[in-house]
């Protein structure tokens, strides 16, 4: 089966959202990587959720990476979102979810060569869909801009 650019990029979309959701649910549970990675391949990417309604199936490879990737540089990936955040919220203090989401994002910015921009574009869309009516993308843009900058001045 040959699959198109646009599905390509849902799929991306698609693996950005789960790598979300799956540093989420290691850091509440305690669960390995492994683990987690195993229940999202199993259980998620393309599993019906509803009668004839699917979620998407994902970029299993970006996904891996990802995951992978937000573990072995968290502590840089920390770092760097407590210098983009204000002196009296540091990581430990914001939402479970928007850590996890700046981890997802600083991995792929330490890690990838995807252009920065595409990265913030695609995080803030994350953003949207946990926070559909918050000023969260907003926050998380303003983040993402400054850890993007920090990691890859070369590209601004």
């Amino acid at each position: 089966m040959t699959v198109s650019g646009n599905q390509k990029r849902r799929m991306r979309s698609a693996s950005r959202l789960y790598a979300v959701q799956a540093l989420f649910q290691m850091e509440s549970s305690g669960q390995t990587p492994e683990a987690v990675k195993r229940e999202f391949l199993d259980f998620r990417f393309g599993a019906e959720i509803a009668e004839g309604e699917e979620m998407l199936d994902g970029d299993i490879a970006l996904f891996d990476s990802i995951l992978r990737e937000a573990v072995n540089w968290q502590a840089r990936i920390d770092q760097m979102t407590d210098r983009a955040l204000v002196a009296k919220w540091p990581i430990a203090r914001i939402d479970p979810t928007l850590r996890a989401l700046f981890r997802a994002a600083g991995a792929e910015f330490v890690s990838t060569d995807t252009p920065p921009k595409v990265i913030i574009v695609e995080y803030v869309e994350v953003a949207v869909a946990f926070y559909p009516e918050g000023r969260e993308p907003k926050f998380v843009n303003a983040v993402l801009d400054h850890m993007a900058r920090e990691a890859r001045p070369e590209a601004f």
